[in-house]
C-alpha cells in the first residue's frame, strides 16, 4: 500500500468519484433502453433522476470497497515495471517511448477514418482496438530495433558504462551457497572478470542464516563466513538480492535453477550436482573449481598451513582438518593430533570440478623427512 496517507485519500476520492462517474453512465443507457417499455423515463423528471442517484451511489460505493484492492495491484504493477525499466537502457527506454508514440500516431489516423462513418458502439469499440494493437506494436518495435535507431541518429552515443552494448544485454550471474562460502568469487569480482549484475535470490540468503545458526561449529563457521563474504562482496559491486520465491518446493537448488531459468541467468557454483543437473536442462554455469583449474593452484607443494585436526582419516594414520572455505585437508600420520591444532605442509593439491583437496604432512614429519 501506498504509504504517504494523504496520496492514499486521494486515490480513493479519485477512484470512488470514477465509479460514481461510471454508475451515472450506466444509468443514462439504462434510461435509452428503459423509455419505450416504461414511459415513466421519457414523461417524468423525477424516474431519471432516481435512476442517477441509485446508479451513480451503488457505483461508488462498489469502487470505494475496491479501491483498496485496486490501490495495491497498481502499486505492484508499478514496481514490476520499474523493476523492468531499471533492466534497460538510456536508448531502450528513449526508443521503446518513441516507438509507442508512434503507434499511438497512426492509430489516431486510422481512428478518425473509423469514426467518420458515425460514432457508434461498433466504431468506437474499433477505434479503442485499434489504440491498443497500433501503441503495442511500436512499443515493441522501438524496443527491439533500439540498437539499429542507436546506429543511425546516435552514432558517437556510448551505453553509461561506456560500452557499446547495453549492460542490461549481459546474463544475470545468480550466486549459490556454496560459491558464496568458498569466498574465492570476491577475489573473481575484484579482478573484475566477471561481468554482469550479481543476484542473490532471498531463499539462499536464507539458506545462509540457517548455516550461520547451526548448532554444528564447523557449520555455522562456514555460514558465518559466507555472510561477510557477501558483505564485503556488496562493497565492492553491487549485489541485488532478488525476492522471487517458488512455494511448491523447498529444495534451494530447484528454487535456484527453476529462478535462472525464468530469467535467463546464470549459475555462479562450486557444487558438482548442481553444475551437473544445470548442464543437462540446459542452464548456463560458471564453475569456480573449472576456472581454478585453468590457473595456478592456491597452494603450492612445501607450503604450511595451520589447521585443526577435526577426525580420522580412511587411511590408517590419517587425520582430516577443514580450511574455512571447508577445503579438506588429509594429514598423513595425523590421527593422533585430533582435537589439536598443527602446522602442516602441503605435499599435494588436488583440484577437480568436484573441489579441492589437499594432502599434507605434519611439519615435523617434513623436517625429518619421515
Amino acid at each position: 500500500m501506498i504509504k504517504n496517507k494523504t496520496v492514499e485519500k486521494m486515490m480513493h476520492f479519485l477512484i470512488t468519484v470514477l465509479g460514481i462517474g461510471l454508475g451515472a453512465g450506466a444509468a443514462a443507457l439504462m434510461i435509452v433502453f428503459l423509455r419505450e417499455p416504461y414511459p415513466v423515463f421519457a414523461q417524468t423528471l423525477y424516474a431519471p433522476t432516481l435512476l442517477y442517484i441509485a446508479c451513480g451511489l451503488v457505483g461508488g460505493v462498489v469502487f470505494y470497497l475496491c479501491a483498496n484492492w485496486f490501490i495495491r495491484y497498481s502499486m505492484q504493477f508499478m514496481i514490476a515495471t520499474e523493476k523492468v525499466m531499471e533492466k534497460m537502457s538510456f536508448q531502450q527506454i528513449l526508443f521503446t517511448t518513441t516507438g509507442l508514440v508512434l503507434g499511438l500516431v497512426v492509430a489516431a489516423l486510422i481512428s478518425m477514418l473509423i469514426l467518420a462513418a458515425g460514432a457508434s458502439m461498433i466504431t468506437i469499440s474499433f477505434s479503442a482496438i485499434t489504440y491498443v494493437i497500433f501503441g503495442t506494436m511500436g512499443m515493441r518495435t522501438g524496443y527491439k530495433r533500439y540498437k539499429d535507431g542507436k546506429k543511425l541518429f546516435f552514432p558517437g552515443m556510448r551505453d553509461e558504462a561506456g560500452e557499446e552494448a547495453a549492460p542490461a544485454a549481459l546474463p544475470r550471474k545468480f550466486l549459490d551457497t556454496s560459491v558464496i562460502i568458498d569466498g574465492r568469487i570476491l577475489d573473481i569480482v575484484k579482478t573484475g572478470f566477471l561481468e554482469g549484475q550479481l543476484v542473490v535470490p532471498q531463499f539462499v540468503l536464507a539458506e545462509l542464516r540457517h548455516i550461520a545458526d547451526s548448532g554444528d561449529q564447523l557449520r555455522r563457521a562456514r555460514g558465518r563466513r559466507g555472510l561477510d563474504v557477501l558483505q564485503k562482496l556488496q562493497k565492492e559491486v553491487s549485489v541485488l538480492v532478488d525476492e522471487t520465491d517458488y512455494p511448491d518446493t523447498t529444495e534451494v537448488d530447484v528454487k535456484l535453477l527453476r529462478l535462472c531459468r525464468d530469467q535467463a541467468g546464470t549459475v555462479v557454483t562450486n557444487d558438482y550436482n548442481l553444475n551437473k543437473v544445470a548442464g543437462v536442462t540446459g542452464i548456463r554455469v560458471l564453475n569456480i573449481n573449472d576456472l581454478s583449474n585453468a590457473v595456478k593452484p592456491m597452494l603450492m607443494a612445501g607450503e604450511e598451513l595451520t589447521v585443526q585436526i577435526q577426525r580420522e582419516g580412511k587411511e590408517p594414520g590419517q587425520g582430516v582438518a577443514y580450511l574455512d572455505d571447508g577445503t579438506m585437508v588429509v594429514v598423513e600420520n595425523g590421527r593422533r593430533f585430533v582435537g589439536e591444532t598443527i602446522t602442516v605442509a602441503v605435499t599435494t593439491v588436488l583440484q577437480t570440478s568436484a573441489g579441492r583437496m589437499i594432502f599434507a604432512k605434519t611439519a615435523e614429519a617434513m623436517k625429518t623427512g619421515a
